[in-house]
């Protein structure tokens, strides 16, 4: 239990220090999520972003990718596929992104976690962990079920030494939409963050929820969300919940980086093809010139990761109000809240002061008021 404090405090340091840094400056990547691996050990019948035949990538290359994010000024990579935890030196990999002083993060179907692979991720640095679960029980669309994962989520929450997410979705083709709140509240009963997705397309455009769904992602809504983590509950998620578009200036390629299994950056999972540059000749001029690129697909984007990057340059130019009138509003939202101790020890006077700005985007960044 002491270890895990003193990991969860270390990694909230360095979080605030990555966050204060890609607040100051908005050229280098904030994310990037790689794949050392396409093949995958499922077929769930949504998802477009695997195949069964592919070899892992040479440890090698992956290392260089890793070298050359950081060179970059990546602060987050996140290692997804197919099914990362295939890929035979994924310790490796996760211990190059810890080295390289970046924050490491694995997204993973959860099914070959074992106490002995858990405890090995914890010794190789991992930060955070996040797995989607479908339904309660497994069908023809989606076999990450509850009943197949609940024991790896006990395993997780005996021996994880990393922050763990478990997201549920809602959307055309799942049969039970109920499924989600119920897996929502079992990850919170286990102490874990739980987050609600909505299905998109192949190229990641907008499947508007229908009541049904939309009541189910109401009542997600009202479980609240975790401190430290962008929430899916924003603005974003709201109108994509309503079939509604969203204004916003999508950075992809910018500030956020999707590097396939050859090597080449793409915009997002969903916009594979653009631009299609090699990362190893990647450059400043390029992260400037295609974060600044209008994209025709972001107005029904529900690619999220992109999402969060975008709000935090939203942050970062936008001009922000005193620290006391985002929690006041904060409140207003949900009355129950309560500033977390950090927050209620801090010298308001000091607030006031020449740093107001700096709390301000700080406190906005946390709470998720806008």
């Amino acid at each position: 239990m002491w270890r895990r404090s003193w990991k969860r405090i270390h990694r909230i340091k360095r979080e605030v220090r990555l966050f204060a840094r890609a607040m100051l400056e908005g050229t280098h990547p904030v994310l990037a999520q790689i794949i050392p691996i396409r093949r995958c050990n499922l077929d769930c019948g949504y998802c477009n972003e695997y195949d069964k035949v592919s070899s892992p990538v040479p440890l090698d290359a992956m290392l260089r990718r890793i070298d050359k994010l950081a060179d970059l000024g990546c602060s987050i990579i996140t290692l997804s596929g197919g099914e990362p935890t295939l890929h035979p030196d994924l310790d490796a990999i996760i211990a190059r992104i810890r080295e390289r002083d970046a924050i490491a993060t694995l997204i993973t179907n959860g099914l070959l976690l074992t106490p002995e692979r858990i405890e090995k991720l914890n010794r190789a640095g991992l930060d955070y962990l996040q797995i989607s679960i479908d339904n309660l029980q497994p069908d023809e669309i989606s076999k990450k079920s509850l009943r197949v994962l609940d024991p790896k989520l006990q395993w997780l929450a005996d021996y994880a030494e990393f922050g763990v997410t478990i997201n549920s979705v809602l959307g055309s083709g799942v049969r039970h939409p109920e499924d989600a709140y119920t897996i929502g509240t079992r990850a919170r009963a286990l102490g874990f963050h739980s987050t609600v997705g909505i299905l998109h397309d192949h190229i990641g455009q907008l499947k508007p929820l229908t009541p049904e769904h939309q009541s189910v992602y109401q009542r997600f809504r009202a479980l609240g969300s975790s401190l430290f983590s962008f929430s899916h509950f924003d603005h974003f998620q709201e109108n994509i919940s309503r079939g509604l578009p969203n204004q916003w200036d999508c950075r992809a390629g910018g500030r956020f980086l999707y590097v396939c299994e050859d090597g080449l950056v793409h915009y997002c999972s969903q916009q594979r093809g653009h631009p299609a540059i090699p990362l190893e000749s990647y450059t400043r001029q390029d992260l400037e010139r295609e974060a600044a690129r209008t994209k025709a697909c972001a107005p029904f984007c529900t690619v999220s990761c992109v999402h969060q990057v975008a709000m935090l340059d939203d942050f970062r130019t936008r001009p922000r109000e005193t620290l006391q009138g985002i929690l006041d509003r904060r409140r207003a939202i949900d009355p129950s809240f309560k500033p977390p101790t950090f927050v209620r020890a801090l010298d308001w006077a000091f607030l006031t002061g020449p740093h107001r700005r700096t709390f301000a985007r700080l406190a906005t960044a946390l709470f998720r008021v806008r």
